[in-house]
């Protein structure tokens, strides 16, 4: 699979079969991840695989939306992304370096996040990458270190549904050129 075609045919998957995911896939996928581009060269990003179905229920059940636990619940395998706090967005004398300020944090990780589910689709597995939990709750649940920020919850497992492409904005409306 090309570049371009990985790109346009990756979906948000909700629904998975229930076979594991083998480690030295998630070591894969970690390692391409770790190429995406960040805040000078800091690679901030850090990954869990969580498979133990009891802690993936109970961030299901007690930390998420029902419509993210319904997902979480039947994934085989959950990955916590965090950020090491404090580095992206600073110059050598600790201040920030644009009006964004530590905002570079989430943009590093959302570089790497999309890395991570591209290059999971291109072992056959599927993503979505989910926002909406209770981050103090999981953060400690996981027992996240203080250096770090809980950024994004990625459920990723082998599909067992293939749906069709959103409705995409025109190029004319996504494009200007002055």
């Amino acid at each position: 699979m090309n570049v371009i075609e990985c790109i346009t045919s990756r979906r948000s998957i909700r629904k998975y079969k229930p076979d594991p995911v083998d480690h030295s896939i998630i070591d894969s996928i970690v390692s391409a991840s770790s190429y995406s581009p960040s805040w000078k060269n800091t690679q901030i990003t850090r990954y869990i695989a969580i498979e133990d179905s009891t802690v993936i229920g109970k961030i299901a059940d007690e930390f998420t939306p029902s419509y993210n636990a319904k997902i979480l619940n039947q994934a085989p395998m959950l990955i916590a992304v965090s950020v090491v706090k404090g580095v992206s967005g600073l110059d050598r004398d600790g201040s920030f370096a644009t009006k964004k300020k530590d905002a570079w944090d989430m943009f590093d990780a959302g570089v790497a996040c999309q890395t991570f589910c591209l290059a999971a689709k291109e072992y056959g597995l599927g993503t979505v990458i989910m926002g909406i939990f209770d981050e103090d709750k999981v953060s400690e649940l996981l027992d996240i270190p203080e250096d770090q920020e809980l950024a994004v919850l990625i459920a990723i497992g082998y599909p067992d549904v293939d749906p069709e492409a959103p409705k995409r904005k025109p190029v004319d409306e996504l494009l200007q050129y002055r």
